[in-house]
């Protein structure tokens, strides 16, 4: 077991995120948190790492765990070189080999049968396999595999940290977790600032990764690709779905179905039940049957049916049909410097083109979204519009000019045409903005608030050509999902610059690839099938299997298997450990039977079976408090080798 929760409870005013809380990680698992913005995923992963304090519960880490944790934004480094900075992230293996010698010298000191040997004896196994799994031999090759997986260029090594913006800063973080390979990883949005060969180079790393990750993402792809299980957060509770993302939005829709059919089938037992006491509780023959319904209908738990929030969508206003061309470039160049974006380039965007705009950062993707929009001019050539297209733009940096004083809704209202004035309300709802949420004022906005407003705003003006760069990064899956459904329907032509695949594939018919030191180039298909073209270049070739970890295979699996001897014996002379490890296994096997008879009383035969269905709630309450107290014990038993590691160190 990595950690676990237990009865976690926060609350903010009358609000409640979640209560009563409670879940275990195992050692190599991969969850994703789940639920739409505001649910109280990343509070959850600040409360783990002990960032926030809950109300009410308890995070229980073993001793010696090391968490690590990737915020959404915030992280600015500067002062020391990009590699330097990775390299001192991993300081703790000079004090592991101080450590392990000052402990080897000791045990020669003293004889097998003192009573502090086998103690040495496990804490010098438990080092050395944390010296192991550090691989100090290899450390800066691995740190540069790192880098380069991430995007970053060999030239970029030595630079100062300080050098680099914002999302490269947040590359900066992520590299040095996986440099330091933390127990636990707790990832919140690490996709937001990579491009598709470092989001693809993540991906293969976490799926070898040994530690346990918790994560949370917009991205369907990568969590269908990594993750093992769901912990989704609704209305203050928590279900747990035994299985990727997709299995959980599959499962949740069943699980509901199921749940609104038990309790129509609850309420037509009880109107029955209720129905036989009304009409024979006064009937000398049949008042004990009378009275004896009236307690089963009196110990009856309600089943609950759950509320639905309405499914929002919108419709894209209408805009006048447009010609053959959309829009063309011919010859086009655009540098900054000495950095060449477009050289001669010609393009041209025909009437029902959807394409999706890919590649590293910094090739020139959203300069090139704002060539074609002409709200930048190229250096020579041309860019002109076919005949009466009309265009929208969304770009991350429109969100810096909205009036700070203008409430939302006032800022939306400003931006609609006269026919879309009376969806205005309607499109803000499908991206977060509700009831009260409407009128506040730009200015106490979020950097991702900001940024919906501004895709609002683009969205309610009528056009038949839209550009877009990078509208998904603030949305959660629900808005994802509306704006996806209505770009589906959308009768005009697009150019969207994403690395979201599952938000992208459905949509896009063609691809412009962005490689530095070269004009774009143009595939045919959605995104997949254009990662499937290109998978046997260079673009993602850094992969975790090449790292020097393979090299004197033999010796550091020797190694290995020794500090994992000490382990094993070390244990077998330790009655609290081997406790601790059966009080797990117990704590498991009751969660897992929880689970089980969770899903059967929403079961509709299960609630028609009136015995069954109370045999198997008194079953669930005894399983209930099992668990408590093995939850208590596993506390007791964790504490008790805590404070004997912390003597013999």
């Amino acid at each position: 077991m990595e950690f676990a929760v237990q009865g976690l409870r926060v609350a903010f005013g009358s609000r409640i995120l979640f209560d009563e809380l409670s879940f275990v990680v195992k050692r190599g698992e991969r969850v994703a948190f789940a639920g739409h913005n505001g649910a109280g995923k990343s509070t959850l992963m600040k409360c783990i790492i002990g960032h926030m304090q809950p109300d009410a519960g308890r995070i229980i880490l073993p001793h010696h765990t090391r968490v690590g944790y990737l915020p959404q934004e915030g992280i600015h480094i500067s002062g020391t070189s990009l590699l330097q900075e990775l390299l001192n992230s991993a300081n703790n293996i000079a004090q592991l080999t101080q450590q392990i010698d000052v402990l080897s010298a000791d045990l020669q000191k003293i004889k097998p049968d003192h009573p502090g040997y086998r103690d040495i004896v496990e804490e010098l196994g438990r080092l050395e396999l944390i010296l192991h799994d550090c691989d100090a031999h290899s450390l800066r090759p691995r740190a540069e595999t790192i880098l380069r997986g991430l995007g970053f260029e060999e030239e970029d090594f030595a630079r100062d940290c300080g050098e680099f913006s914002g999302g490269w800063q947040m590359r900066i973080a992520l590299g040095k977790l996986l440099l330091q390979e933390p127990e636990v990883l707790l990832l919140d949005e690490p996709t937001n600032h990579l491009d598709l060969p470092s989001q693809r180079w993540m991906e293969q790393y976490l799926r070898g990764y040994r530690g346990a990750i918790c994560i949370i993402s917009h991205d369907v792809a990568l969590l269908d690709a990594l993750v093992s299980r769901t912990l989704a957060l609704h209305h203050g509770r928590a279900e747990q779905y035994a299985g990727n993302f997709s299995y959980y939005l599959k499962e949740s829709a069943a699980r509901r179905e199921a749940q609104k059919r038990a309790a129509k089938n609850q309420k037509r037992e009880i109107e029955k039940a209720r129905a036989f006491v009304d009409r024979f509780r006064y009937k000398a023959s049949k008042a004990a049957q009378a009275q004896s319904r009236l307690k089963q209908l009196e110990k009856i738990e309600l089943i609950e049916e759950e509320t639905e929030e309405d499914i929002m969508s919108f419709r894209f206003p209408p805009a006048p049909l447009g010609g053959a061309t959309v829009v063309e470039m011919q010859k086009a160049c655009k540098s900054y410097g000495q950095v060449h974006l477009l050289r001669d380039f010609d393009f041209r965007m025909e009437k029902g083109d959807r394409i999706a705009i890919v590649g590293v950062n910094g090739a020139g993707k959203s300069t090139f979204t704002r060539l074609i929009s002409m709200t930048e001019e190229v250096d020579s050539g041309e860019v002109r519009f076919g005949h009466h297209t009309q265009a929208a733009f969304f770009s991350q940096t429109h969100a810096d000019v909205l009036d700070p004083k203008q409430t939302v809704l006032e800022c939306v209202e400003k931006a609609a045409s006269r026919e879309t004035l009376p969806i205005a309300r309607n499109i803000l709802g499908c991206f977060l903005f509700r009831g009260d949420d409407v009128f506040k004022r730009i200015s106490i906005l979020s950097g991702g608030e900001k940024s919906r407003v501004a895709l609002v705003c683009m969205l309610l003006r009528p056009a038949n050509f839209l550009i877009m760069d990078e509208p998904t990064n603030h949305l959660d899956f629900e808005s994802q999902d509306v704006l996806q459904r209505a770009l589906a329907e959308y009768p005009g032509s697009f150019c969207i610059v994403s690395h979201n695949r599952s938000f992208l594939d459905p949509l896009v018919n063609k691809v412009l690839e962005f490689r530095p030191g070269h004009n774009p180039r143009l595939f045919y298909g959605n995104v997949s099938q254009y990662l499937e073209k290109i998978e046997g270049e260079k673009i993602c070739d850094v992969l975790p299997a090449s790292t020097p970890r393979t090299n004197e295979k033999n010796r550091r699996a020797l190694r290995r298997e020794r500090a994992q001897e000490r382990e094993r014996r070390a244990r077998t002379i330790n009655p609290a450990k081997i406790e601790l490890q059966k009080t797990e296994n117990a704590i498991a096997l009751r969660e897992e039977r929880r689970a089980e008879i969770a899903k059967l009383l929403v079961d509709p035969d299960v609630v028609a079976d009136a015995k069954r269905l109370h045999a198997l709630s008194e079953e669930y309450q005894q399983l209930d408090q099992e668990s408590e107290s093995l939850y208590s014990r596993w506390i007791e038993l964790s504490e008790q080798i805590d404070s004997s590691d912390k003597t013999n160190q």
